[in-house]
């Protein structure tokens, strides 16, 4: 973890003077060089003129209202210098879901720069629309808007899925970015640095744009998101870490976080010698809606060449219903390397795949060719199948054949897969000149595998992008680690729990290089170690297994809080971990019913008859807190059941919440008071009431008709005000 601490940019060799010709900016260096009128920023302050914003920091909160901004850029020709400039929307000390609004707003116009800048705490950073030629140079965009994940080491929340199926109108503002584009043509986004928040770069309806040398990583949605977007190069930029919804050897999902993310038309884009490991995917890329309704279109001709897509908890590389090239990528780590479900006319050339569950898998493609590529110690190296009933509600395969057929799997290399092949209902397969063997250490590269066809896929690149891929360390998937606020960074010291809160607990302490000390315990029976260096892991045997804390004094290399404040070097800084699980245990009653006749919802006073009844089954649970699509226990069905819980809890002084998580409905009772009230069908969804300090009464009401199910009660510090990621608007 500590290799984490230590970010390699990506190295950028870019050809300045060709690239600003190419987008007809060619008076930026002039604009630069030439001595700009320095303004004071102020909430509202319109530019129109090129400008130099006067260097210092500047604590300015913008309007919450997206139409308006803390500054707007308009016109044509405008520079505004923001180098030695810092913005600060938000106290780095509060919560970063309170980030608000959008620090410079720019409208139309031709020919914007945005030079330098430090523009912390906004829940958009930038926010271009309808420019032309636009150039956003070397600004620092870290520490924007994020909202609370409530999946926790042991547990997944659905609440934090995340949808970005709308956009048509704008609905992507709402999940907030360091950048974000809509109706952006021609331009360079080079130098930009955003980390530490949901996005880093969102682009909508835009086209022919370099996207060159910037760190979009440690992000809890997308590092890069594209809708609708044609002709962008998007090469040598560092989008790792961009993830959630992951808990080593716990559960795997990603919800929808993803290094890349194409959705709906994104066609003719080239993807070059990025670094996007450790996402939720690597790579996502969908058709659109409008495919999947009239089966027309798709997200085309992109190209993946030479980048890295590994050590995602899902897919290194999804693309479906789509034609595309991926050549020479390095493809290590994933659940599935390449998941290309509908994919057609593709080709899958030269790229190392290893380690993956299952490397390749599609269902119903057609005519693609998988040639050249190395494929070692994967579980499955190439799984084709069909199914003989397409979906009904599709509009896709009404309009288009959809059988799996017509694959040249040739040339290709096979080392130690546990099994080759897994091919069911699917025609027309040749497979020809592939070789297996037992054992290979040499090392791939694309060169090895393709020749001097690889000079050819390289002189194909626009010119600019560096074809060498920064040498780092690259640890696998444990190295994800996410808290409430996102993917751990390791730039700051901090305990993590490798297994459960239970009678004995193992606390790893990550982070920079340094030394500790015990500084204190409460309700801790003993501790395997008083002392010692980040990397260790200390053995916790807790005296109070409800409520027991370990704080430790840390002293080493400089370090950077999540929220970006930083610490000198040799500071002595404290590292705590604290566990408090008040509640339960909990008496439940429970109750089922056959079929929708029987909706408790249509008679809650029938449903209460039931669950306080003879017919009710009776038992003790430790927790209410569970998610799954399936029950764990035979206590309860798998669907159409209800139950009421009863427990007793010391509330310590100070403020404190209680907090449900429900899908479907839920309601709660406060010393017999009903302070929840939420018994309406739907998805998770995240509610809490205050509750006072001493000796209360609790009792918990919950209703589950089908699907998914999750309940969580917990006793939380604060007033519990965040809801969670934005919703499926």
């Amino acid at each position: 973890m500590r290799a984490l601490a230590s970010r390699h940019r990506p190295l950028r060799a870019i050809v300045r003077a060709c690239e600003l010709a190419s987008f007809g900016v060619g008076t930026l260096a002039a604009q630069v060089g030439d001595t700009l009128p320095v303004v004071a920023p102020r909430p509202g302050l319109v530019i129109t003129r090129p400008v130099r914003i006067a260097p210092g920091r500047h604590v300015l909160p913008a309007p919450g209202d997206t139409a308006r901004a803390l500054l707007v850029v308009r016109g044509d020709d405008v520079t505004v210098d923001l180098r030695g400039v810092t913005l600060v929307g938000l106290d780095p000390a509060a919560d970063p879901d309170e980030a608000a609004g959008t620090a410079i707003r720019i409208e139309g116009g031709r020919r914007v720069t945005i030079l330098g800048g430090r523009i912390r705490g906004y829940r958009t950073a930038i926010l271009a629309l309808g420019t032309r030629d636009l150039v956003i140079r070397d600004a620092d965009l870290r520490h924007g808007w994020r909202p609370r994940l409530f999946s926790d080491r042991w547990q997944e929340s659905l609440v934090d899925w995340l949808s970005f199926h709308r956009n048509e109108h704008g609905e992507w503002r709402r999940f907030g970015a360091a950048i974000h584009l809509d109706g952006v043509t021609g331009g360079t986004i080079d130098g930009v640095r955003a980390e530490q928040g949901m996005n880093g770069l969102l682009a909508a309806r835009s086209d022919s744009l370099r996207i060159v040398g910037n760190t979009f990583a440690f992000n809890s949605g997308l590092g890069i998101g594209l809708y609708r977007t044609r002709d962008l190069v998007i090469a040598n930029n560092a989008l790792d870490f961009n993830v959630r919804g992951y808990s080593h050897r716990v559960y795997r999902r990603g919800q929808d976080s993803a290094g890349i993310l194409c959705f709906e038309q994104c066609s003719g884009n080239l993807f070059a010698f990025n670094v996007v490991t450790h996402g939720g995917d690597g790579f996502f890329l969908w058709a659109g809606q409008s495919t999947m309704d009239s089966g027309a279109g798709g997200s085309n001709d992109n190209r993946l060449v030479g980048n890295d897509f590994s050590f995602a908890p899902t897919n290194g590389i999804e693309a479906t219903f789509s034609r595309n090239t991926f050549v020479g990528n390095v493809i290590e780590g994933n659940d599935h390397g390449i998941w290309g479900g509908y994919s057609y006319a593709s080709r899958i050339e030269g790229n190392c795949v290893s380690r993956n569950r299952i490397a390749i898998a599609v269902e119903h493609g057609q005519d693609n060719l998988v040639a050249r590529n190395r494929f070692a110690h994967d579980s499955i190296a190439i799984a084709l199948w069909g199914d003989p009933v397409a979906p009904s509600d599709w509009g896709y395969p009404k309009h288009r054949d959809t059988r799996s057929r017509d694959w040249r799997i040739v040339d290709n290399q096979f080392v130690a897969p546990v099994q080759a092949w897994r091919l069911e209902r699917t025609s027309g397969l040749e497979i020809d000149r592939n070789r297996h063997v037992a054992r290979d250490t040499s090392a791939c590269t694309p060169r090895a595998l393709l020749g001097t066809a690889w000079d050819s896929v390289l002189a194909s690149l626009p010119p600019g992008i560096d074809t060498v891929r920064p040498s780092r360390p690259r640890p696998d998937r444990a190295a994800i680690v996410i808290d409430a606020w996102g993917p751990y960074d390791g730039r700051s010291p901090r305990l993590v729990p490798v297994d459960t809160l239970r009678d004995t607990v193992r606390l790893a302490l990550l982070g920079p290089v340094g030394r500790w000390t015990l500084a204190s315990r409460t309700g801790v029976a003993s501790l395997s170690r008083a002392e010692g260096a980040t990397g260790d892991t200390i053995t916790v045997i807790p005296s109070d297994v409800r409520a027991w804390r370990v704080a430790l004094t840390w002293r080493g290399a400089a370090i950077e809080w999540p929220n970006g404040d930083t610490v000198a070097a040799g500071r002595e800084v404290p590292v705590v971990f604290a566990h408090e699980d008040r509640l339960g245990p909990w008496r439940v009653r429970l109750v089922s019913w056959r079929d929708s006749t029987d909706d408790p919802l249509r008679d809650t006073v029938a449903l209460a008859r039931a669950l306080a009844g003879d017919g009710a089954r009776v038992a003790t649970w430790p927790r209410l807190s569970w998610t799954w699509s399936r029950p764990r226990t035979s206590e309860v069905p798998a669907t159409r059941w209800a139950m009421v819980a009863e427990s007793e809890v010391v509330v310590p002084a100070g403020t404190h919440a209680l907090r449900t998580i429900a899908d479907d409905a839920v309601r709660v009772w406060i010393d017999g008071r009903l302070v929840i009230d939420d018994w309406v069908p739907g998805e998770s969804r995240v509610r809490a009431a205050p509750i006072a300090s001493g000796r209360r009464r609790v009792r918990v009401a919950y209703w589950q008709r089908d699907g998914w199910s999750e309940l969580r009660v917990d006793l939380v510090a604060g007033s519990a005000r965040s809801r969670g990621s934005p919703g499926p608007h």
